[in-house]
């Protein structure tokens, strides 16, 4: 059976990414692996957290992923498409990535946060690492744009 893996986070984009992945799933009679990746807080030096502090945040982190997670699987099963839920921890591309190729995924199915080009210069995409990378097609799904006021 075909693998559709949806790199999802707590983002925003998540809940389009799942149900994009759904929809593809189901068109090609694949199973869906939701995959969301934590990453540890970055501390800068000047930072004065202790080691309790930071394992207090970091499980904070794990804890809010593990909720997200477990509430976008609930949006999409019960659909057709049996749906796994994996929440790993560690660099975002390579786990993707490892999860692609371990899987042997047909697709990656992942968000799009539409940064300006300045904060992807500075801080790089998860999503175009993915894509440079990746060892089968990726579905972007683009970011939702804003409402303009005026």
């Amino acid at each position: 059976m075909k693998t559709i893996l949806a790199a999802i986070d707590s983002s925003r984009s998540s809940g389009p990414v799942a149900k994009v992945a759904l929809e593809l799933a189901k068109a090609t009679r694949s199973r869906l692996v939701l995959l969301t990746v934590v990453s540890p807080p970055v501390v800068a030096p000047d930072m004065p957290l202790t080691l309790a502090d930071m394992t207090e945040v970091t499980a904070r982190i794990v804890d809010a992923a593990a909720r997200h997670l477990a509430k976008v699987r609930r949006q999409v099963s019960g659909r057709g498409v049996t749906v796994t839920a994996v929440q790993v921890e560690g660099p975002p591309i390579a786990q993707v990535l490892s999860h692609a190729r371990k899987l042997a995924a047909a697709y990656v199915v992942m968000g799009s946060h539409g940064h300006t080009a300045v904060y992807e210069l500075l801080v790089g995409s998860t999503t175009h690492g993915v894509l440079l990378r990746t060892p089968c097609p990726v579905v972007i799904v683009p970011a939702r744009k804003k409402a303009r006021r005026g």
